[in-house]
């Protein structure tokens, strides 16, 4: 079942692109578009209404715990156990894990790359990964707590979800310099999918896709932060109860 970072042709139901790989192992994820509004709590729309559509999301997945979080661009991973309910807004984080199923988790995106994570077990995690947490390393916090959990690489099952394209992303030299280890002397465009992909391979990872969407080029389809947009679609993931 390898597919090592080869692009996934990616299913688009009802306002979401469902990512491959993951329904054969009872694993919901998907990322939303455009059509269902924006889930940012800082988009400049009325609040009430982005808290209407987290709480339509939530009913969507049959009321399960919902967990996010203040994102900031690192690469702490929150574990989240049973034992709570309602939608969960946990502090400074960017990644999101799950031992068990039945806990849903969410994370908000416009270009970062949303990457989900899961094993046959139940076990998922969904990580919000820019060029910080990108350099930073997140995947690789994620599959070591994923071991613990026996869900070892090898037998993990990896997405890089709708983000900018490698030709529409251009940074400055020292974060080209943060994320390849490589010096240039002009602003450089950078495939962060493509960087992840190599990082969670190295790891040990087997079973890699990647979307062919990019938010920017995609910008009728997907909110873009370097196209202007205040709006965030979400990442989703949810291992179904068993």
């Amino acid at each position: 079942m390898a597919a090592e970072n080869s692009s996934g042709p990616a299913q688009r139901l009802d306002g979401r692109e469902v990512a491959p790989g993951f329904a054969a192992i009872g694993i919901s994820a998907f990322t939303t578009t455009r059509e269902v509004g924006s889930f940012g709590l800082q988009s400049g729309e009325p609040v009430g209404e982005v808290f209407a559509r987290w709480g339509a999301l939530r009913e969507s997945l049959g009321g399960a715990r919902l967990a996010s979080a203040r994102q900031v661009h690192g690469a702490t991973v929150v574990r989240h156990v049973p034992g709570w309910t309602g939608w969960l807004r946990a502090d400074d984080a960017d990644g999101h894990l799950s031992p068990l199923p039945g806990t849903a988790m969410a994370v908000t995106i416009a270009d970062c790359v949303p990457v989900f994570i899961g094993h046959r077990n139940g076990a998922t995690a969904l990580l919000h990964s820019g060029w910080r947490g990108t350099a930073a390393r997140i995947i690789a916090e994620a599959v070591d707590l994923l071991a613990k959990e026996n869900a070892p690489a090898v037998e993990l099952v990896v997405h890089c979800g709708p983000a900018i394209c490698g030709r529409c992303y251009e940074v400055s030299p020292d974060v080209y310099a943060a994320l390849t280890g490589k010096s240039v002397d002009r602003p450089t465009t950078v495939d962060l999918r493509a960087l992840i992909a190599d990082h969670a391979r190295a790891l040990g990872v087997r079973e890699i896709t990647i979307s062919e969407r990019c938010t920017r080029c995609d910008n009728d389809r997907f909110f873009s932060h370097r196209a202007g947009d205040t709006g965030r679609q979400l990442g989703v993931m949810m291992a179904e109860p068993r």
